[in-house]
């Protein structure tokens, strides 16, 4: 009797969690074809070269491009990229190789409380209170640092106004550090110790310890925390909106203003009139489904290898 009721029970058990495993899949197939449905009037008319590569946006001609909103995303988020790794790989280093235990746990909540904090707390502190400190000092002092360096300088042109492409990055480097700390944290925490004690045992350095058995055995997994981290910036919308300025232009240096796609979906959403326009809309939404998910499968895949091996 016991046995038929433990059958009966794993089998009600072993349904409920496939049906909750399946749910997931489902919900984001659900998704990628709302969206290609949806968007399929703009998929007809401008195809994906055309619609990638032109840059118009114009509803009153109903002509549409998506190669502005999706430089400015994928600028913002490299930027972003480049700002928040050394930051986070500083902290992860911090709290698994120098601080003393009574602080490794405080660092850990402090910098996981960032991830807490809402979007749009981030974009009205970036308004409010880092843009005019970027326009009246960090971005005067790096125009006179930068401009009279060949090339480089180019990046640096223009009247620095605060509400441009770098502050934009700057918000959501600060975002994403969480992710990548924790990511590389927890990578770092991976490496057997019997490597670093051998290491030590020779007369390596903590920084050579670090930079030449931590790094190298944990590379997977901070490449997957990065992926994690970019997917986040993609989809970023509220904080990005409040700085970046949404004019649909490529940007010609770090102090232009520009749009993304989630600041453009923001914006116009409401205000299509127009079926061409909401496809449109739609189907920048489905570019950056694909993206988002691309790169989140990949970093999955790194964090995968790295617990692997």
């Amino acid at each position: 009797m016991r046995s038929a009721r433990g059958n009966i029970a794993n089998f009600f058990f072993l349904c409920l969690t496939a049906i909750s495993a399946f749910l997931v899949i489902a919900i984001a197939l659900g998704i990628f074809l709302v969206l290609f449905k949806e968007s399929y009037p703009a998929i007809e008319k401008f195809g994906v070269i055309k619609f990638l590569l032109s840059s118009k946006w114009d509803p009153v001609k109903g002509v549409f491009g998506a190669a502005p909103s999706l430089v400015g995303t994928l600028i913002t988020s490299f930027l972003a990229i480049l700002i928040a790794i050394p930051v986070a790989l500083g902290i992860a280093i911090f709290i698994t190789e120098i601080a003393p235990e009574n602080l490794k746990g405080i660092i850990s909540i402090a910098v996981e409380l960032l991830a807490a904090i809402p979007s749009i707390i981030y974009g009205m502190w970036g308004l409010f209170t880092l843009a005019p400190i970027m326009a009246k000092y960090i971005e005067p002092a790096l125009k006179k640092l930068f401009s009279p360096i060949p090339v480089i300088g180019l990046l640096f042109q223009g009247t620095p106004l605060g509400i441009d492409l770098l502050t934009a990055s700057v918000i959501l480097s600060i975002m994403i550090v969480p992710f990548t700390a924790s990511v590389a944290r927890d990578a770092f925490n991976l490496t057997p110790s019997v490597l670093k004690e051998s290491a030590y045992a020779i007369g390596a350095t903590r920084w050579e310890v670090v930079k030449d058995v931590v790094f190298p055995y944990c590379k997977l997994g901070i490449m997957g925390g990065v992926g994690l981290s970019l997917g986040r910036a993609l989809g970023e919308t509220m904080a990005v909106a409040f700085v970046l300025g949404n004019i649909n232009r490529f940007p010609h240096s770090l102090f232009d203003a520009t749009t993304t796609v989630t600041v453009k979906l923001a914006n116009e959403f409401t205000e299509a009139d127009t079926d061409l326009h909401l496809a449109s809309l739609f189907y920048l939404a489905l570019f950056l489904f694909v993206m988002s998910f691309v790169i989140l499968a990949l970093a999955k895949i790194f964090i995968l290898r790295a617990k692997e091996r």
